[in-house]
């Protein structure tokens, strides 16, 4: 060796010890109690087990005990599946690349359970008379192998997760959260295998039981409840009946439209049998239901998908949650237009407006109209229904930000107050719609407008002579006249298309305060936002102001959920204002949710639910909310569960202020302007007023920002003034 060659003494890279890395890849299979739920339930399945009982204590984070009477294991089969990177589910790459027809594969998940806490592993062969085995492995190493007394199957027990590892202990959630995590794994394999008698038990409670004699429609009444199960309709479609695609058949469960939740919880999807979260699934799910949900509700689904091994790559996730399609398109349609041909064959879609919503009234920054003492007129934009399955599937789906035309569901926060901003509120004007849900504006002579011709109008400027009440309506969202027919004048929609451009501003242009007095242009002063002088709106959702340094945009919805949610907190914080209901309104609740309703029972007092069990799935509510000025309906309360789990689920909380807290920022979204509304300049300087008065007026309750600015030199530089030679 030259004395040049670096000797391993001279580096500061090393060899990890075997025991590091084993607590490492532990912690990219064992997340967390639920993780540990999931590996160990799969092996059960992949054993051929008739029945499977899943035992936890303290929500998975004091013991875990899964037992199953399936072919169970000999001594030294017990040895050998401690070891790190063995299994018998595949033999090499060939069967991995080839389509998996297990649910493990890895051999990794005994290996790396035992390495973060004290294992105990019972086993007997099927066919194997006489005792059975017992290993004991803790902390990587095997403890103990000794012959014990114990039934064919396998019974594995986790004692301790993360005793030595107390920095991932140290960041596990509440009881309820991680028992909410370790309910939906054992909830997606109940449902995923209804010939195996599956069980779950919490604290000594038994949370649900299947029966394990094949009847999908018995697994789901036994974890979602009898309302649930009444409501749901079958899929089943494969072959011919699919559009081009991956899938050969698409079979399962989904729930009437009125049966919904306001999280993903409950959309169970499965590829090969295994429960997986797929994006193209469910926008392929939620595309088919098209308007028949608002934007923050979920219907209950069990969909099954079959596809060829090779078009499918399972392989793709630590923890294997996620699959990857060759061709997610054409799986979004496949899945659209299977759950679409379902809802359609039992009546539960309409190619109209959605139930019992139409388009929001709005008052449009243009003065004028006629017969409402001098206030604009009112037109509501809505959403569309296509009756396309391929043209829905292409959509936005529920959870995407409706005043954002890139936004997809994958960048929406996960919550319902999220959502809610792109659901339109309900209207209290009169009149018809139309199929895309807005108000049916009546042509000059009375007669309601047909949309044939609303592209041409879409597109057409504002004609000087026309009046008042049709100046209030911008161009972009007027709908048209009828065809010319014989006794139609020349100044139809064509007329309007050939106008002269400039005629688009013709007419009053002076704004006025929402009472209808002119408004002074004056910038009003704040003491938190900067003064700011409102020059309009952009798409009816933001507002556009000039403030002594640049531009300001502001996002309505946002602004305004602000103002609502100090508002709410100021009230809560007193004495929450309640409701006593004439008599109890009894509420059938979902395993999970009843579980969460034992631990939340004191939040929810807090806000003003108060209820009582009437059995182990039923709760009586006696006093609801009142919040500003309405009453909450009592279904509600299983909105405001689903709130607080998914709440602690992302941000820990854990005392019932901080609960009680996450929902105010839910609940402060719903009477919140939307996006897609036309305010007045008044209404506008209002809602700046209220906004300038709050804690923190540059974010919304969910993080959000509120403000945008742009500085008066960024936009010079955007438009280059500092070009040589340019005269400023």
């Amino acid at each position: 060796m030259s004395e040049d060659t670096p000797t391993p003494d001279d580096t500061a890279i090393r060899q990890l010890d075997e025991d590091t890395v084993a607590r490492i890849a532990a912690g990219e299979v064992v997340e967390r109690p639920a993780s540990a739920v999931k590996e160990l339930l799969e092996n059960s399945l992949d054993a051929d087990a008739d029945s499977v009982d899943v035992t936890v204590e303290a929500g998975g984070t004091e013991l875990i005990r899964v037992a199953d009477d399936g072919h169970g294991m000999s001594e030294a089969d017990l040895r050998a599946a401690v070891r790190q990177h063995t299994t018998s589910k595949i033999d090499g790459l060939e069967d991995l690349e080839s389509g998996v027809a297990t649910l493990g594969f890895r051999g990794e998940a005994l290996h790396t359970i035992g390495s973060v806490s004290k294992l105990t592993i019972r086993s007997r062969p099927r066919e194997a008379d006489g005792a059975g085995t017992e290993l004991v492995y803790e902390g990587g190493d095997v403890v103990s192998v000794e012959p014990t007394g114990c039934p064919a199957g396998t019974v594995v027990e986790v004692a301790d997760l993360f005793y030595n590892t107390p920095a991932r202990r140290k960041f596990l959630k509440t009881t309820a959260t991680e028992f909410a995590h370790v309910n939906r794994v054992v909830t997606r394999y109940a449902l995923a295998n209804p010939d195996v008698a599956v069980s779950l038990t919490h604290d000594g409670r038994e949370v649900f039981a299947t029966t394990g004699q094949g009847d999908l429609q018995a697994a789901v009444l036994a974890v979602y409840g009898r309302e649930v199960a009444s409501s749901m309709i079958p899929v089943e479609a494969d072959g011919d009946e699919l559009p081009v695609g991956p899938l050969e058949s698409v079979t399962g469960l989904i729930s009437h439209p009125e049966t919904n939740r306001s999280s993903r919880e409950y959309l169970a999807t499965y590829v090969n049998g295994r429960a997986v979260s797929a994006d193209a699934v469910r926008e392929g799910i939620m595309g088919a239901y098209g308007t028949q949900l608002g934007g923050d509700r979920y219907p209950f689904v069990v969909c099954f998908l079959d596809v060829p091994g090779e078009a499918v790559d399972v392989n793709v996730h630590p923890r294997k949650r996620e699959v990857r399609f060759d061709d997610d398109d054409a799986v979004r349609r496949q899945v659209d237009s299977a759950v679409e041909s379902a809802l359609l064959e039992h009546g539960l879609l309409r190619s109209g407006a959605p139930r019992g919503r139409s388009a929001p009234d709005e008052a449009r920054l243009e003065p004028g109209g006629s017969g409402s003492g001098g206030r604009p007129a009112a037109a509501g934009p809505g959403r569309r229904d296509s009756s396309s399955s391929s043209d829905r599937s292409t959509s936005r789906a529920p959870g995407a930000d409706a005043s954002d035309p890139s936004s997809t569901d994958a960048d929406a926060v996960d919550s319902p107050a999220a959502d809610a901003e792109s659901t339109p509120a309900p209207s209290n004007s009169g009149g018809g719609t139309q199929a895309d849900d807005r108000p049916i504006e009546p042509t000059a002579d009375g007669s309601p407008a047909t949309d044939s011709t609303e592209d041409v109008a879409a597109n057409a400027p504002l004609d000087s002579s026309a009046t008042d009440a049709e100046r209030a309506v911008e161009p972009s969202d007027r709908v048209a006249e009828p065809a010319a027919g014989p006794d139609s004048s020349s100044d139809g929609p064509a007329r309007r298309d050939e106008g002269d451009s400039s005629r688009r501003f013709s007419g009053p242009t002076e704004q006025r305060t929402l009472g209808g007095e002119a408004a002074n242009g004056e910038a009003p002063e704040f003491d938190s936002l900067p003064s700011l002088q409102v020059l309009g709106q952009y798409r009816d959702t933001y507002l556009v102001c000039e403030s002594p340094d640049g531009l300001v945009l502001i996002d309505q919805h946002a602004a305004d959920e602000r103002v609502n949610y100090e508002r709410l907190r100021e009230t809560f914080a007193d004495d929450p204002a309640a409701q006593s209901l004439a008599s109890p309104v009894e509420l059938e609740l979902t395993a999970a949710e009843a579980e969460a309703f034992e631990s939340y029972r004191d939040a929810l007092a807090r806000l003003g639910f108060y209820a009582d069990r009437t059995d182990d799935r039923t709760v009586a509510v006696t006093t609801v909310p009142a919040v500003l000025e309405k009453t909450l309906e009592p279904e509600r309360l299983r909105d405001v569960l689903t709130s607080f789990v998914e709440g602690d689920r992302e941000a820990g909380a854990e005392t019932i202020d901080a609960l009680a807290d996450e929902f105010l920022g839910d609940l402060a979204c719903y009477p919140s302007i939307t996006g897609n509304t036309s305010l007045t300049e008044g209404s506008v300087v209002d809602l700046l007023s209220a906004l300038d008065d709050c804690e923190n007026p540059y974010s919304c309750p969910h993080g959000r920002p509120v403000i945008v600015r742009l500085e008066a030199g960024e936009i010079e530089d955007r438009f280059e003034r500092d070009y040589p030679g340019h005269p400023g």
